[in-house]
């Protein structure tokens, strides 16, 4: 399965061949790294991890150093796992860049979304609050019944509520490449993704194709 790591810089549009006007995420996506090819008889399961971005070494641990140190001697930031293609050969020190993808296809974007704090019912779920007529002072953003009387007795688990809201794992599924620019390591995905300016994410090949 072919993935990159990547930072998302922020969303712009450009144009398409049929002059359709189209909003992109930008992603400052590799160059990564292999550092590490798990297999089953020695890991237990298959995965190639990749290294992205520049970190000082001074930052790192000498576990760390002497992990990258295998496969390649500059210290890197993120480390992240993939699940291997069948037809892939990857080794320890091989660099991939956007160059694996391409205009067209559908990618799967993995990454963190935006922290709200803790929300309401309203906002976090989208609830539409009490009346706002009829003499009601203070249900106008209040979440209504949370559960039954004698039967059964108790708040269901897993009741929507207010909480906190965000920084939670969020994937964006089928997302089209518009824009693969090779030369300054940026990749155009079509609509938004998860996460803020500067925010990591991975990129990989759409599961559901």
């Amino acid at each position: 399965m072919k993935g990159l790591i990547g930072k998302k810089v922020g969303m712009t549009q450009i144009f398409d061949l049929a002059g359709r006007l189209v909003p992109v995420t930008l992603i400052e996506a590799g160059p990564c790294f292999v550092v590490q090819v798990r297999t089953p008889e020695k890991d237990g399961y298959a995965a190639v991890q990749l290294g992205f971005g520049q970190a000082k070494s001074s930052h790192l641990t000498g576990g760390e150093r002497g992990h990258l140190q295998k496969a390649t001697p500059q210290p890197l930031r993120y480390l992240r796992e993939f699940e291997p293609g069948a037809e892939e050969s990857l080794k320890p020190g091989d660099r991939l860049t956007v160059g694996v993808f391409a205009v067209g296809e559908r990618v799967d974007i993995l990454g963190t979304s935006k922290g709200k704090g803790f929300q309401g019912g309203v906002k976090r779920h989208h609830f539409s609050g009490g009346p706002k007529t009829h003499g009601q002072s203070d249900r106008q953003r209040a979440p209504g019944a949370i559960g039954q009387t004698t039967t059964p007795g108790r708040v269901y688990r897993g009741k929507r509520m207010a909480g906190h809201m965000g920084s939670a794992h969020s994937t964006s599924s089928r997302v089209r490449v518009a824009l693969v620019d090779a030369e300054r390591n940026l990749l155009g995905v079509e609509g938004s993704v998860p996460g803020g300016k500067g925010s990591i994410v991975l990129v990989r090949e759409a599961r559901k194709q």
